[in-house]
């Protein structure tokens, strides 16, 4: 009887451990467990109390032959294999039990990386995470991210109120800045935004969205320069669209005056929409713009894009 115990103890044992390595590709390190992971539990010379148990949504976990659910959650494993030794014993089921506890799947300790990024993911959270090992898992930003990532903190709000959103410079990052390369947990989430854009459409020979990198830089003849230049019967006169908190605002830009500096260059901020109408001078409706605008946004997706 002893040698067929101890058999089938061993072969438990066996299908245990095929389904923690199917589970994970590696021994995952020892964290609290959360409801939704995966747990291995062995008893020993008792295999039909032995199996992989997932820690409900309330945070239990419930085992064959006892009759209330254990608690999981919150807990690190070896506190778990006392809460279930005690039970054993409670239930007058075993006398001296021996239990080992292992995590064998993490689903609790999500870590969110989205916006632009080439390949936006949840994974979960096993030891350290810092921000640049989550762009990494990401594969990277995309071309069209902006300069900064945002990182937003779950364990720093309080209940019912916001979490907290840390800004961090992208370029500080790469250049191997340790102080912005924050140390991420449980319940974070990344997200990078894309970067502002301005629009140029009409008489130019090559309209599209363009980023709104330096404000200080980003001029009407700056503009001009990325779209390579006006076709020949464009008008004189150009027409520059800037929403604001009452509408948008329709603003004449004399663009042959800026080009032939006979007038000061006009600063564009972001979002603005520049159109360089024929000589016959025709101003855009309301519709053509939103239209012309939901086309630039769909240039940096790589349909036709003129960048720099």
């Amino acid at each position: 009887m002893f040698i067929y115990r101890s058999f089938l103890f061993l072969l438990t044992l066996a299908a245990l451990s095929v389904a923690v390595s199917s589970a994970a590709d590696e021994n995952l390190p020892v964290e609290r467990i959360g409801a939704s992971d995966l747990l291995s539990v062995l008893v020993y010379d008792t295999p039909e109390l032995s199996r992989t148990v997932r820690v409900s949504p309330e945070g239990f976990i419930r085992l064959p032959l006892i009759a209330q659910p254990v608690r999981a959650e919150g807990l690190l494993p070896h506190d778990v294999e006392q809460e279930i030794a005690q039970a054993l014993v409670k239930e007058n089921l075993l006398v001296q039990p021996s239990v080992t506890v292992t995590i064998a799947e993490y689903r609790s300790r999500t870590i969110t990386v989205g916006g632009a990024v080439r390949k936006p993911l949840t994974f979960q959270q096993t030891g350290a995470v810092r921000l640049m090992d989550a762009l990494v898992r990401a594969e990277g930003v995309s071309p069209d991210a902006g300069p900064d990532v945002l990182v937003q903190h779950a364990s720093a709000a309080a209940p019912g109120t916001p979490a907290s959103v840390q800004r961090v410079s992208i370029r500080r990052l790469f250049d191997g800045d340790p102080s912005v390369n924050l140390l991420l947990e449980s319940g974070d989430e990344v997200h990078i935004p894309a970067a502002e854009k301005v629009y140029v459409f009409g008489n130019v020979r090559k309209p599209g969205a363009f980023r709104y990198e330096d404000a200080s830089q980003m001029t009407v003849r700056r503009i001009l320069a990325l779209s390579e230049g006006m076709l020949p019967y464009a008008g004189r006169t150009a027409w520059l669209y800037r929403r604001e908190d009452q509408g948008t605002k329709e603003i004449p830009v004399e663009i042959a005056k800026i080009l032939e500096r006979k007038s000061d260059d006009v600063q564009l901020h972001a979002n603005d929409v520049l159109y360089i109408p024929d000589n016959k001078g025709r101003r855009l409706t309301m519709t053509a713009l939103d239209r012309l605008v939901s086309f630039g946004g769909a240039t940096a997706s790589g349909i036709i894009i003129w960048g720099r």
